[in-house]
């Protein structure tokens, strides 16, 4: 799998979708200014969904490097090009607000279960705004954008279903509107974003095993 760099991609947007779906399952719900929203910020599951979080962005530009090798020499090569850079670029404005998110917040809510005091939680807003905000909207804009070029370069492609990457480009694009939303919701919009990766990723792997069967059919028919 890692000496192909499409079924790595395919790969890639499988196990990406997968924790999309995890993070918001494991991811505790509960009144953050209390004592309560400490013992969340505090616990293992809370590290562990935000670490799988951080993950499942880190892939995503592995899965469309993938995409963009097995679109090259078509005229949608440079539209998914785009779409990678963007998806790049994303995920490093996305990822730091994760980190305070994942260990900034877990260590606070360790240090107010160990004053038994939900004062320590008044830093919670401090962490999640200024300019680590402003970065994580962008880079979720960014994403949002790469998903809608990669939906239109599948759609443009003639290699790939017209609607592959709808899924994903709807899921991405309302990436920030979930988050005002509650568990089940949220968790809805995890397994959005999944089937959309995980389509993409089949029609991926199918193309590749279809690719070499056709050289395999000109070198024959040219001996």
């Amino acid at each position: 799998m890692f000496a192909n760099p499409i079924r790595f991609g395919a790969s890639a947007l499988v196990i990406s979708g997968i924790l999309f779906v995890i993070y918001p399952a494991l991811r505790p719900f509960s009144d953050e200014s209390s004592l309560l929203g400490a013992a969340a910020f505090g616990s293992g599951a809370w590290l562990a969904a935000h670490m799988l979080a951080i993950v499942a962005f880190t892939l995503l530009p592995l899965g469309l490097l993938g995409l963009q090798r097995s679109l090259l020499g078509t005229s949608a090569e440079r539209l998914l090009f785009f779409a990678l850079v963007l998806s790049i670029i994303g995920t490093g404005f996305t990822l730091p607000f994760y980190g305070g998110e994942a260990y900034g917040l877990h260590a606070l809510g360790q240090e107010a279960l160990r004053q038994r005091s939900a004062s320590p939680l008044d830093l919670v807003e401090v962490i999640r705004s200024g300019p680590g905000l402003a970065m994580f909207l962008a880079g979720l804009l960014l994403l949002a954008a790469s998903a809608i070029a990669t939906a239109t370069a599948l759609w443009r492609s003639c290699r790939y279903p017209k609607a592959s990457g709808v899924p994903f480009a709807v899921g991405m694009s309302l990436y920030i509107p979930q988050f005002f939303g509650t568990q089940p919701l949220r968790i809805a919009h995890g397994l959005l974003v999944a089937v959309g990766c995980v389509w993409i990723a089949a029609c991926l792997w199918r193309q590749e095993q279809l690719d070499p069967d056709r050289q395999g059919l000109s070198e024959a028919r040219r001996q």
